[in-house]
């Protein structure tokens, strides 16, 4: 079956948060809750979809700082539809659109299991990050 991959592609908040949830062990929003088609259209430089069959089965975010900095975020493909080569078609598409929207660099941050997605088969070189969790602030 084939891959529809597309930059900006058409989403409903209930498909994309159940993919979310399944990716990072979340609980499942109601709409009300969370408008993933309004949050990506006014918070990012865009997102990119992968269908099989009409199903999300990909999805990512692009953040950005309005200039040279892109950010990869909620990476997610669906457990069924691992290791086709979906992930990292998702990640080209954002670094061929990121490119075009006149960014020079795409960073992404990841857990230690994911070095050789991101290094390996997408490209990434390994840097040092930080992070802060303000939930316990």
């Amino acid at each position: 079956m084939d891959t529809d991959t597309r930059w900006r592609g058409e989403i409903t908040s209930t498909e994309v948060d159940r993919l979310h949830a399944e990716a990072f062990g979340a609980r499942v929003h109601t709409d009300e809750e969370s408008d993933w088609a309004r949050r990506v259209e006014e918070h990012c430089l865009g997102w990119v979809t992968a269908r099989r069959g009409g199903e999300l089965v990909g999805f990512l975010v692009v953040v950005w700082d309005g200039g040279a900095h892109a950010w990869l975020q909620d990476v997610v493909v669906a457990a069924n539809a691992r290791h086709l080569g979906i992930g990292t078609a998702l990640v080209a598409r954002a670094r061929q659109e990121s490119v075009t929207a006149g960014c020079e660099w795409l960073h992404v941050d990841f857990v230690p299991g994911l070095r050789t997605f991101y290094v390996d088969a997408c490209g990434f070189r390994p840097t040092e990050s930080g992070l802060m969790d303000l939930t316990v602030c």
